[in-house]
């Protein structure tokens, strides 16, 4: 049986400099977490590894968000997310989260990685609104209901959900630089 926190409404705030990697099989099992993953989410390596990777997702998540990176990765596309997740704590923290499907000289998806940073007020101020209706659609209707409201919203913003995230969460300067450096050393 898997712990899961109960969430409690503190938020855990960490450096923009750190970038917390982890890593899963294609079943969403933790295979890799980096030291500054484990400090933010408050799980020591050896508890979380083997664990499927939503044991950190927030339940203010619409799970539709979910679907999408995971339908985009296992098309072998990498995607950019806004996720809220749960620490150990029950304590909540903001990511932009990288995500990445990784390869084998087959061209066959072997893992998928993901490379978190802190996510700034005025993303979360955004995102937290959407996600607040789609959660809202999900829990009265369904996943799929709230994926339509997704597409209305973009629609809307003359966007497609890559593009939205992208405008959203386009850093400036020396943050891109570093996360880019950072990325390369786990590929």
């Amino acid at each position: 049986m898997i712990y899961r926190p109960i969430p409690i409404d503190e938020e855990i705030e960490f450096n923009s400099k750190n970038f917390l990697v982890s890593k899963t099989d294609l079943k969403g099992n933790i295979i890799f977490v980096n030291k500054s993953f484990c400090e933010v989410s408050g799980y020591v390596e050896e508890e979380i590894i083997g664990l499927p990777h939503n044991v950190v997702r927030h339940t203010d998540m619409p799970r539709a968000i979910f679907f999408l990176i995971w339908q985009s990765l296992m098309s072998g596309v990498r995607i950019t997310a806004v996720i809220k997740n749960l620490a150990k704590s029950g304590k909540y923290y903001w990511v932009i989260s990288d995500f990445e499907p990784k390869f084998d000289g087959d061209g066959n998806i072997i893992s998928l990685t993901a490379f978190g940073r802190s996510a700034p007020d005025y993303i979360i101020d955004e995102i937290e609104e959407l996600y607040s209706v789609m959660l809202t659609i999900e829990k009265k209707h369904s996943m799929e209901k709230s994926l339509a409201y997704l597409e209305g919203f973009l629609e809307e913003r003359g966007k497609v959900y890559k593009d939205y995230i992208g405008e959203l969460t386009q850093s400036k300067g020396l943050i891109d630089i570093l996360m880019l450096r950072f990325k390369n050393l786990f590929r």
